[in-house]
């Protein structure tokens, strides 16, 4: 074999790598000009949703709540007429759907949790002044760690720019475990700094960037799909769907249908308090 054709063969193989890589910058280019077409048709699709959503409560929203007022006046004329307590209970609960009484949080407005109130809001509640945390001292074991890692990674012991902003981070968690007197968490951070910071990663070749990059697309569009499977499987999504090119005159059909039922539980009532 001659010199000449181990030279032609690393030749081809460069044609063939470079060949190769068009194809996927092509392939790449290619998915995100329909991601892209697919996000706007997504968000398109969303502010459709928000908008119709936002009319349908505006101009249907009195109406479900007359409704709910109705159920709730029959519920409790009925009851009033039988004296039945089953009768008596789901008029306390019509009249609850009409009145919802709001949460305990949102009376406190986040003073409260699982575990009560907090010592804050109890103080305000019974006007005592609000104690202290207790004083964290750390032991003479997380004493010596912190003061052999702020000697060890102190960040005026850096040369390069980019080693004292890494330095710098590490003394910041350093002196959150030294001031929570966390003994454990300062032997990790002795031992992380041990161990030396992590290796440079490898660069990428440009063909395994464009891989990693129509794997993102991919998974990016699937996670548009299920915004979009959700969208259109929620309420005020099937409605637009039922009446994509007038979803106002969607809206007249419900609100005509709403008043007919009121009209019809209007006439029940009459007929219970005459």
């Amino acid at each position: 074999m001659s010199d000449a054709e181990p030279h032609a063969e690393s030749h081809d193989r460069s044609q063939e790598e470079a060949q190769a890589a068009e194809r996927l910058e092509r392939a790449v280019r290619a998915a995100e000009q329909a991601l892209i077409e697919f996000e706007i048709a997504v968000e398109t699709f969303r502010v459709e949703v928000e908008n119709f959503s936002r009319l349908h409560h505006q101009r249907l929203g009195p109406m479900y709540s007359r409704l709910d007022e109705l159920d709730a006046l029959i519920a409790e004329a009925l009851a009033a007429r039988t004296g039945d307590p089953e009768d008596l209970r789901k008029a306390r609960e019509a009249r609850g759907l009409v009145q919802p009484m709001p949460g305990v949080e949102e009376l406190f407005h986040g003073w409260i949790d699982s575990e009560g109130l907090s010592p804050e809001a109890a103080a305000m509640l019974t006007e005592r002044p609000v104690q202290p945390p207790p004083r964290v001292r750390p032991s003479e074991e997380a004493r010596r760690i912190y003061r052999e890692l702020a000697r060890k990674a102190h960040p005026d012991l850096a040369e390069e720019e980019a080693e004292r902003e890494r330095r710098g981070a590490f003394i910041v968690r350093v002196n959150a475990a030294y001031a929570a007197g966390d003994e454990e968490a300062l032997r990790a951070l002795a031992e992380e700094w041990e161990a030396g910071p992590p290796p440079p990663e490898r660069r990428a070749s440009r063909s395994e960037e464009l891989y990693a990059r129509l794997e993102w697309l991919a998974e990016r569009k699937e996670m548009l799909a299920a915004v979009a499977a959700e969208l259109e499987s929620s309420a005020i999504g099937a409605m637009i769907k039922m009446a994509p090119e007038d979803p106002d005159g969607l809206l007249d059909e419900i609100a005509e249908q709403l008043l007919a039922q009121a009209a019809e539980k209007e006439a029940r009532l009459a007929e219970l308090v005459r």
